[in-house]
């Protein structure tokens, strides 16, 4: 049984606390979704989710069961335990008020109510606010659900249809968290509308992870990356 469970709605944004010992199950219901998440340490928020060490320490460039997402301490802030889609981005970013405009129009909340266009960059600022973080605290974000494949010439191109209904993702908190979340499009979906999708959450009690745990053996650094992490805790 989920300690918590609810519905983010398309373009809305969320945050949480999610304890070590805990998870959090993203589901797109409707497929074609997408979710920004930044990660911070709780107990010490300066510290936070480093995307170039979590890719350059695991030889990859997307997220999927089996790797983690490291911090700027060389710790371990959560492993994906579970993942029905294979592939989410670590490399696209969010969009801004500026490229929401651009690309779907301007559209108010006095105009349009709740199917105003919002923007992930305002959304997390809102929600990091709560908490007492600003501008200088929005740093790379992970696109779950999102599927960006990088070409040689080291040009990016968004992949549609990466996510279906249904899909979903799970991540162990392996410190205690803080995630904000906005569920605005992907900065390079091709779709012309505004049509973001909504997410589906629960955080459930989970267990630590063990000598053998799939997540410490998939990389050797992961299993450094963990030592890191339990002396935190000592």
């Amino acid at each position: 049984m989920s300690l918590w469970e609810d519905t983010i709605q398309g373009g809305a944004s969320w945050s949480v606390i999610l304890r070590r010992g805990n998870s959090l199950r993203l589901e797109d219901i409707e497929g074609g979704g997408n979710v920004g998440a930044l990660f911070y340490n709780w107990d010490c928020m300066v510290e936070r989710y480093n995307m170039p060490d979590t890719l350059k320490a695991q030889h990859i460039a997307h997220l999927t069961s089996g790797f983690v997402l490291y911090s700027d301490m060389g710790r371990i802030l959560a492993s994906i335990t579970a993942d029905s889609c294979g592939w989410h981005d670590p490399l696209g970013g969010h969009n801004d008020a500026k490229a929401v405009t651009a690309k779907y129009g301007n559209s108010t909340y006095q105009q349009a109510r709740n199917a105003w266009h919002r923007n992930t960059h305002d959304s997390f600022l809102v929600e990091a606010a709560q908490y007492g973080l600003s501008l200088r605290d929005i740093g790379p974000n992970v696109n779950f659900f999102s599927k960006v494949a990088v070409a040689g010439s080291g040009a990016m191109e968004f992949v549609p249809g990466n996510s279906k209904a249904g899909d979903f993702v799970e991540l162990r908190a392996e410190m205690n968290l803080l995630i904000i979340l906005a569920s605005g499009q992907h900065p390079l979906d091709p779709d012309p509308d505004y049509a973001p999708k909504p997410i589906r959450f629960s955080i459930n009690r989970t267990t630590p992870a063990g000598p053998n745990d799939p997540c410490r053996l998939s990389r050797p650094e992961n299993a450094r990356g963990f030592i890191n992490t339990e002396r935190y805790f000592l």
